[in-house]
């Protein structure tokens, strides 16, 4: 007689019970490898370009100084490089003549140099076209390098004069409260801008308040509106103002949404109103 066929081996049987499924956990790191890599070759990328444009105006510059072209010469590259290359964007005569400027700003700053290349484009534009002298060149390109502002934040940043209120005019402190409290002006060095609050211009601390608590139940509300698969606990809590009016911010869950409604609401000093 011929022997029944073996169903499974030991091994096999206790490899199929060890093996647990994989989580979540396991894919992430999956997940922050692919991220890595593409940020690296974003940055990448974006050396590589900021190194063409330098090579291109300075390549005009010299052109230029030496008396071999004319400004009207790069009028015709613009044309060639249209005509040639049909698809290729960011070849214009303002931009040539924006490369030209950049390379004649920042050539021979070695301090900036390394700075110029870990931003975008964008950014280099901005802060080329908006500082006045280069500490202030060399401040924003620090500023946005550090802190990863956007293109928008950096805008917002040149415009609300932020070289100007901390290096240009920094706070001024007694001597005798210096003695006393040798950090004391680390206190005040750190300046807002709330220009999103739309205050008028000589707003009173009360103006202040109101719009700060506007915009935080905008907020609260536009989270409250996101959809998800998992709603946290939140409580409510108060905000206490100067005069002594408390605003109360109780949430309610939608279960069927799992979202939150944000209800702000006027209340006492040690509890929310009921009902």
């Amino acid at each position: 007689m011929s022997k029944a066929p073996k169903k499974g081996t030991k091994q096999g049987i206790a490899r199929q019970a060890t093996t647990n499924p994989p989580s979540p956990a396991d894919f992430d790191e999956v997940l922050r490898l692919i991220d890595a890599a593409r940020t690296r070759a974003v940055a990448a990328v974006n050396t590589t370009l900021i190194e063409l444009y330098w090579s291109i105006g300075e390549y005009i510059s010299r052109k230029i100084e030496s008396a071999a072209w004319g400004e009207g010469v790069v009028d015709q590259l613009a044309a060639h490089i249209a005509r040639t290359h049909p698809g290729l964007r960011g070849y214009t005569r303002p931009n040539l003549f924006r490369m030209r400027q950049f390379y004649e700003t920042c050539r021979g700053d070695e301090k900036v140099s390394a700075l110029l290349r870990q931003l975008p484009w964008t950014h280099n534009l901005l802060i080329l076209g908006k500082s006045k002298r280069a500490e202030e060149r060399e401040f924003y390109l620090r500023m946005a390098t550090s802190e990863k502002w956007s293109s928008r934040e950096l805008e917002r940043q040149i415009n609300g004069a932020l070289f100007e209120r901390v290096v240009m005019s920094p706070v001024k402190v007694a001597a005798p409260l210096r003695q006393l409290h040798p950090d004391a002006a680390t206190v005040f060095k750190d300046s807002y801008l709330v220009e999103f609050l739309d205050l008028p211009p000589g707003h009173s601390e009360a103006d202040l308040q109101r719009g700060l608590v506007e915009q935080l139940k905008k907020f609260l509300i536009e989270l409250g509106s996101c959809k998800g698969t998992h709603v946290p606990i939140v409580k409510s809590f108060c905000l206490s103002t100067r005069n002594r009016e408390n605003v109360w911010i109780e949430p309610k869950v939608n279960r069927e949404t799992n979202s939150y409604t944000f209800c702000v609401i006027e209340g006492g000093p040690n509890s929310p109103p009921s009902g």
